[in-house]
């Protein structure tokens, strides 16, 4: 559906706000999409996404610092996720042995079935391959990196 139908609105200033309109719109249409799935866990998109670090640093671990750099929302609070992600078992935090003031992250057994069960079940192209093909998601993925810069 067009941004216009949308938002019940045609009164864009040009094609560049337009874009912003319909990125953001965007953003939380696929957010609210991605929450129902995680829901069912009893996780946020935040927790999903710290789990996907974690599991993509075995064996080794994480640092809060490195997780808030790879974080896909940077205005998180790693360490507030982390400690909610301890109490549900999902990670363990423990003293770094080379540098006592660090502290070490790894996800659980607990955390990489979760894990497995999300893989399994949510496929993000089952989400949109009806309305784009591989090739355009692509092409989109590409025209979003070339507006960053």
């Amino acid at each position: 559906m067009k941004i216009e139908d949308e938002i019940q609105s045609s009164k864009f200033e040009d094609n560049y706000h337009k874009m912003v309109i319909n990125i953001s719109y965007s953003y939380s249409w696929m957010s609210n999409l991605l929450r129902l799935a995680f829901e069912k866990y009893n996780l946020t998109s935040q927790q999903f996404n710290v789990l996907r670090i974690l599991r993509g640093q075995q064996p080794n671990a994480a640092t809060i610092n490195l997780i808030k750099e790879r974080m896909l929302d940077k205005m998180s609070d790693a360490s507030r996720i982390v400690d909610r992600l301890i109490q549900k078992e999902l990670v363990s935090r423990c003293i770094n042995n080379v540098d006592r003031r660090a502290v070490d992250i790894h996800i659980t057994e607990k955390g990489l079935d979760i894990l497995s069960k999300i893989d399994e079940e949510f496929k993000t192209a089952d989400l949109f391959k009806h309305n784009l093909t591989e090739e355009e998601a692509g092409q989109l993925s590409n025209l979003l990196d070339k507006m960053r810069g």
